[in-house]
C-alpha cells in the first residue's frame, strides 16, 4: 500500500532542473540594490530563503531594459549586473537550493521622472494610481522589447540561475496585452484574446530559443486582476491554454490583482494606509489618510485564497505545470495543493516572516507561519524590504562580494523610521 499523504518536501523535477522539494519562494521587491548591482545584503537576503530550505528562491525585479524599470535601484539585466549576479547563484546553489530570476517590463507601471522616458502600453493610457501619460508601443518597439526579454534571459544563464521567470502578471507591459482596458488596439496585437495573447506568446517562444533546456522557463499569469473590464478567469483561461499548446514554458505561476489599481486584490488582509501615508511627500499624505484604503482596495485574507481561482486552470494544462501561489502557511496547505493538482507552491510573505519557515515545517508539521498579514512590509519596499515585527532579522550568511571593482554596489544600509 502507498501513503496517501503527498510529501511537498521530496524532491521534483522542474524542465531541466531538480529541486530539493516543491517551495518556492515567490519574488517579492526587495530593496537591497539600490545602484542596481547585486550587494552583499541581497546575496544574504536569497541565502536566508535558501539556508531555510526552500526548493527555489525568486530574484525580483530584474529589469530587461532601464525603460522597464518600475522602482529605483533595480537590477537590469546586462554585462555590467552579471559578476554580481554570478555570485548570487553560486552562494544560493552552495546552500542547496535553486534560484529563478524574475523578468519583466514595467509598462503602465514605469515613472518618467525614474526611467526618463514616457512609459509605454498597448493603447495611449493613464495610470489611475500615479495619473501619469503612457503612450502607444510602436509595433518595431514590440519587437525590441520581445529580444530585451530574450538577451535577460541570456544574462541569467550566463549567471548561473536555474529558472526564468517572465511577468507575465499585475498590467505590467505583457500582462496589460492580456487587458482589454489597456489593450484597444486594431493590429494584430489586439482584438480578441488569442491577439492578445500574441505578445506574450512570442516573448516565451523567444526565449526558450535562447535558453534552450539550459534553464526552466516560468510565467506568471494574471488569473483575474481585480478591475472592472479588464482580465477575467474566462480569457486567462484561455491565454494560458495558448501558452500550453506551444510548449515554451516548464511551469506557470498563477497569480491575481495589479499594480496599477487596488493592490491589496494581491495581498489580502490588513490596509496599511498609515504607514504609506509616511512614505509620500506631505502634500499627498491627507490625500493618502483619506483616499488610501478606497484606491488600495480593502480585501479580507484568508488561507489559500487564490485556490478557487487557480484550480480551473489544472485540467487545461498538457504540458506545463502550475504553481499555487496565495495564503500558503503551513504544511497542511502545501498538501492541499498537491491534492488539487499543482506541482509547486510558492510562499511570500510567510517567508519574510520567517525564511527557516519550510526548515520548521519539515521538522514539525504541526508548524504555522507567524505572519499576520498586516501588510506593512509593503511599505518597506521603498527602502530594504523586511518583515516590520522583526526588523533586525538577520536573513543569510553571505560572505562579502569578492568580484572585480564596480561588480556590486555596497552593501545597501537598513532604513529606520
Amino acid at each position: 500500500m502507498t501513503d496517501p499523504t503527498p510529501n511537498p518536501f521530496a524532491p521534483v523535477q522542474l524542465g531541466p532542473v531538480r529541486l530539493r522539494n516543491r517551495v518556492i519562494k515567490a519574488a517579492t521587491s526587495e530593496g537591497r540594490s539600490p545602484h542596481g548591482l547585486v550587494t552583499d545584503d541581497l546575496i544574504a537576503f536569497h541565502l536566508g530563503f535558501a539556508e531555510g530550505g526552500v526548493g527555489m528562491t525568486t530574484v525580483a525585479y530584474c529589469c530587461v531594459s532601464p525603460q522597464g524599470a518600475s522602482a529605483p535601484g533595480q537590477i537590469v539585466m546586462n554585462a555590467r549586473a552579471l559578476p554580481g549576479l554570478t555570485q548570487l547563484t553560486e552562494a544560493v546553489h552552495g546552500a542547496g537550493a535553486a534560484i529563478s530570476a524574475q523578468l519583466g517590463h514595467a509598462g503602465v507601471v514605469a515613472q518618467r521622472k525614474l526611467t526618463g522616458v514616457t512609459a509605454v502600453a498597448p493603447s495611449r493610457f493613464v495610470n489611475p494610481s500615479s495619473f501619469a501619460y503612457c503612450r502607444e508601443i510602436r509595433r518595431d518597439e514590440i519587437r525590441t522589447v520581445i529580444d530585451q526579454f530574450a538577451a535577460a534571459a541570456q544574462v541569467a544563464v550566463d549567471a548561473g540561475f536555474d529558472a526564468v521567470e517572465l511577468h507575465f502578471g499585475h498590467l505590467y507591459l505583457p500582462s496589460s496585452f492580456l487587458s482589454p482596458l489597456i489593450n484597444r488596439r486594431k493590429d494584430e496585437y489586439g482584438g480578441d484574446i488569442d491577439n492578445r495573447s500574441r505578445f506574450v506568446r512570442m516573448i516565451a517562444e523567444r526565449v526558450r530559443e535562447v535558453v534552450r533546456d539550459r534553464v526552466a522557463v516560468i510565467a506568471k499569469l494574471d488569473m483575474d486582476d481585480g478591475l472592472p473590464g479588464s482580465i477575467w478567469i474566462d480569457e486567462a483561461l484561455r491565454t494560458a491554454q495558448l501558452l500550453d499548446a506551444d510548449a515554451t514554458l516548464d511551469a506557470i505561476e498563477l497569480t491575481q490583482g495589479s499594480s496599477v489599481f487596488k493592490p491589496m486584490y494581491l495581498f489580502r488582509g490588513d490596509v496599511p494606509v498609515r504607514e504609506f501615508a509616511r512614505v509620500v511627500p506631505p502634500p499627498l499624505r491627507p490625500g493618502v489618510r483619506v483616499m488610501g484604503k478606497w484606491a488600495m482596495g480593502s480585501y479580507p485574507y484568508e488561507d489559500l485564497y487564490m485556490l478557487p481561482a487557480a484550480r480551473q486552470f489544472v485540467p487545461i494544462m498538457r504540458n506545463t505545470k502550475l504553481i499555487l501561489l496565495g495564503g500558503i502557511t503551513n504544511r497542511q496547505h502545501l498538501e492541499t495543493g498537491m491534492r488539487e493538482g499543482f506541482d509547486f507552491m510558492a510562499m511570500g510573505r510567510a517567508l519574510l516572516r520567517e525564511p527557516d519557515l519550510v526548515n520548521k515545517m519539515i521538522d514539525d508539521p504541526r508548524v504555522r507561519s507567524r505572519c499576520d498579514h498586516n501588510n506593512k512590509c509593503m511599505v518597506t519596499v521603498f527602502g530594504r524590504t523586511h518583515c516590520v515585527l522583526d526588523p533586525d532579522q538577520r536573513y543569510g550568511s553571505a560572505a562579502p562580494l569578492t568580484g572585480p571593482p564596480g561588480s556590486a554596489a555596497p552593501a545597501a544600509k537598513p532604513v529606520t523610521s
